[in-house]
């Protein structure tokens, strides 16, 4: 066995343990593995060892690694985690099956007008900006109920959770619960929270998707 793959191994296993010690259904928290600017092959023993959700940050190399994967394992999915130019919103709409970073109404409209086009419908989930840092993006606090308001009403987007990154400085869980709260007022079951060094605090306040990548893949390449 490889050390990527004990890793997986250990991650899953640590999922499991924080589901039962919060009280949480097994299974309701699915494991993202982060799998930006790790080659093909490192993925492949990931897929061959189970497991089947993905989170990549850039539409290109996205494109020049996953179609020929989704070939191989059809039942992966992908998702989009970084920003995501609006220019791209076509690729991205073709190629992943979930767009976690939706964060302006620019993204919206294009996204909406690419749905139509292709005739595929990716899952959405807003990333919200927690820490109002002005070098991440994401939708302020204070501005989300309206801006999910607007992608539902003006653009017909079915957006089924929030996505977050708290600040790497400030305790996480403030900024989980947040975005917990943020969901439950606006009738999202989707909360994708939580990375390699917090997952734990994110599915005691409720994750449904953590994301990890360092502590399955190792430091990035």
């Amino acid at each position: 066995m490889s050390d990527t793959v004990t890793r997986l191994a250990e991650i899953r296993a640590a999922i499991g343990r924080a589901e039962r010690d919060f009280g949480r259904e097994a299974g309701s928290a699915a494991l993202v593995a982060v799998s930006k600017t790790k080659p093909a092959e490192q993925i492949i023993e990931v897929l061959e060892a189970g497991q089947r959700v993905f989170g990549e940050n850039y539409v290109q190399e996205a494109k020049a690694k996953w179609p020929a994967l989704k070939e191989r394992f059809p039942d992966a999915e992908l998702h989009m985690i970084g920003p995501l130019q609006s220019n791209k919103a076509r690729e991205a709409v073709e190629l992943f099956d979930v767009i976690q970073s939706l964060d302006r109404e620019s993204l919206a409209k294009e996204i909406a007008r690419e749905i139509a086009r292709v005739g595929k419908t990716p899952r959405l989930f807003v990333q919200v900006n927690t820490g109002e840092e002005a070098q991440k993006g994401g939708v302020l606090p204070a501005d989300t109920d309206a801006f999910i308001a607007r992608c539902r009403e003006v653009h017909g987007l079915a957006i089924e959770g929030l996505m977050c990154i708290p600040p790497a400085d400030e305790p996480p869980s403030p900024h989980f619960g947040l975005l917990a709260k943020i969901a439950a007022r606006n009738g999202l079951k989707g909360l994708s929270m939580g990375m390699s060094a917090d997952y734990e605090a994110a599915i005691q306040l409720g994750a449904t998707y953590v994301r990890v990548g360092s502590a399955i893949f190792g430091a990035r390449g």
